[in-house]
């Protein structure tokens, strides 16, 4: 959801430039299932462009019409939309929307606190019955300090309170250069994930191979800037070279990825592993079980679009703590 908001804000500042008032819709509560939780938001500007999205696609229009009023009045509302009846499967939605306009204390704290990878929070009062209620926004929490949304409003005041609290970006770390890491940088950039690969010298390469990424690291292995890589960040070793993975595997001993993934087969690593205990017999080897190699989910994946597929799951299953079944074998819901 972070990177939802950055391109809120993004778009935010260009419609300011243009003159535009815009609109902010928050889902804050949610009785039933829904396509999408609680903590969404969408963007709205006085031309009804939209960034973001707050369910699958058959909400927004209803949220474009409520908006409207809001526009008109620059005071915030509720809305309600019942999926049961309108779409047979989905719950009820309560949605929050007020301006959206942050002042240049807002602007300036919430760019500081992305460039720093640092979480905050954000609350919203809001009630659950439809219609205009002058009282009720949104705060901004950074290190404590709460910096209202609506800059014309002092303080806000309900019954209900939804908070959430937002971590900084994943970021996916590639080591390697090969025409495999462009596909997996691809879909990381898609998913909204700030993507960082790192490769040497003698490849040639420069950050337009890799188009999209924020950073490109053109060093040697025992240069690799560890210190970019945080409980945030997943890495994947993918070379396709057995002595620059060595090196990579000493340089990132002392890494806390929330992810490592290994490119290869498990006899290559087995191997990798083994040399890596002849050539240095004082490093802690306790990392080696923090590593998934061969990376990626057994989805019989076989082309490069397909691996970084599997690569991503993988991920994506760690990180979120799940095992990976078929959804129609599972028995709960699928957020439980």
């Amino acid at each position: 959801m972070m990177h939802e908001l950055k391109n809120i804000f993004k778009d935010y500042l260009n419609y300011k430039e243009q003159g535009l008032n815009t609109i902010l819709a928050t889902v804050v509560h949610l009785d039933g299932s829904s396509y999408r939780r609680p903590g969404v938001r969408m963007l709205i500007a006085e031309n009804g462009k939209m960034t973001g999205a707050v369910s699958g696609g058959c909400v927004e229009k209803e949220v474009l019409f409520q908006a409207s009023s809001v526009f008109k009045t620059g005071k915030p509302k509720m809305m309600t939309y019942d999926g049961r009846f309108r779409l047979g499967c989905e719950g009820i939605l309560y949605i929050l929307i007020e301006p959206f306009s942050p002042s240049n204390t807002l602007l300036e704290a919430f760019k500081n606190i992305i460039k720093d990878r640092n979480s905050f929070s954000i609350i919203s009062n809001y009630e659950k019955d439809y219609g205009e209620h002058p009282n009720l926004g949104s705060y901004f929490e950074f290190y404590g300090n709460k910096i209202p949304l609506q800059k014309e409003f002092e303080s806000y005041t309900s019954s209900l309170t939804f908070k959430q609290i937002l971590e900084p970006c994943y970021k996916l770390f590639i080591v390697g250069a090969e025409h495999d890491t462009v596909k997996l940088s691809q879909l990381a950039l898609n998913m909204g994930w700030e993507v960082m690969v790192s490769t040497v010298p003698a490849e040639g390469k420069n950050i337009a191979d890799f188009p999209g990424i924020d950073t490109l690291y053109d060093v040697e292995p025992l240069e690799l800037p560890v210190d970019q890589i945080d409980h945030q960040t997943a890495v994947v070793l993918m070379t396709h070279s057995y002595v620059k993975d060595l090196k990579y595997l000493f340089a990132l001993q002392e890494a806390k990825p929330m992810y490592f993934g290994l490119l290869g087969p498990s006899k290559r690593r087995e191997k990798l592993f083994n040399e890596f205990i002849e050539l240095y017999p004082d490093s802690n080897y306790d990392f080696f079980e923090m590593i998934h190699g061969p990376a990626g989910l057994n989805i019989g994946a076989e082309s490069p679009e397909e691996i970084a597929i599997a690569i991503l799951a993988e991920i994506l299953t760690v990180l979120r703590g799940q095992k990976p079944i078929m959804l129609k074998d599972k028995k709960e819901g699928i957020h439980n």
